[in-house]
């Protein structure tokens, strides 16, 4: 008798593969917008510079004049006690708060909105920005961390700068128990073992005298079964293709 593969025991969603929100600061986003925010603007001050645990860059805490605090990706160049503000008519200054229409083509921004007041949504990780491209008629192109274009609505926020923590995985880990640490942070389980060098009974890739791959399954396959190659548009040697002459 066999027993659940990896695939399986993720799909129920056990302890392993919980995230543990116990742990964690708090959700990095901004606050619902105000309608201050789209006629003038409301002053604030970073309050505190925080760790969560599992996450590459820290978390700025901002308390605003109206005594509302919000906890967002901390961009590069912010410092406890900076004064920041957010609404259209705050300055283009690192750790800002704009909507995207209202900031000038070529600026780094990060935390960027994919609709109005979801919170923020690309180039939260450390090291990431985005660049404004274009404005037009109540959008705004923007370049994505991948090179990629996308059109946004211009009433999206973003905070101005790049995510601090840039190069930090530059580093080596060194050390299996450097990795283990972070990796009991985040809802992931590790390490991952190849299905070719388990036994028949634990995968289906498993077993035999010489290691050996599986074979195409297809995509309506059972949780058990669909590991390897799920659904392959072709199979089998490229015809048609020139033939090397050696």
């Amino acid at each position: 008798m066999g027993k659940r593969i990896l695939v399986q025991r993720k799909g129920r969603g056990g302890s392993n593969f919980r995230s543990p929100k116990w742990i964690k600061v708090g959700p990095a986003r901004y606050n619902t917008p105000s309608k201050i925010e789209y006629t003038s603007k409301i002053n604030g001050v970073v309050e505190d510079l925080l760790h969560d645990p599992g996450r590459g860059c820290p978390l700025a805490l901002i308390k605003f004049e109206d005594g509302s605090r919000e906890l967002i990706v901390a961009p590069e160049g912010i410092y406890v006690g900076k004064n920041v503000a957010k609404g259209v008519l705050a300055e283009v200054d690192v750790g800002n708060i704009l909507p995207v229409g209202n900031i000038p083509e070529g600026t780094n921004i990060c935390n960027v909105e994919l609709r109005p007041g979801d919170g923020g949504k690309i180039a939260r990780r450390s090291g990431a920005y985005a660049i404004v491209v274009a404005h037009s008629s109540g959008e705004t192109v923007i370049k994505l961390p991948s090179g990629k274009l996308k059109t946004i609505d211009s009433r999206c926020r973003a905070t101005i700068g790049i995510v601090a923590a840039g190069g930090r995985i530059e580093k080596p880990f060194l050390k299996a128990g450097n990795k283990y640490h972070l990796i009991k942070r985040k809802a992931v389980k590790w390490p991952i073992v190849r299905g070719k060098a388990m036994v028949a009974a634990s995968h289906p890739h498993g077993g035999g005298s010489h290691p050996k791959g599986g074979t195409p399954v297809p995509r309506t396959a059972p949780p058990g079964q669909k590991v390897g190659i799920i659904a392959p548009r072709r199979t089998g040697r490229k015809k048609g293709a020139p033939r090397r002459v050696r």
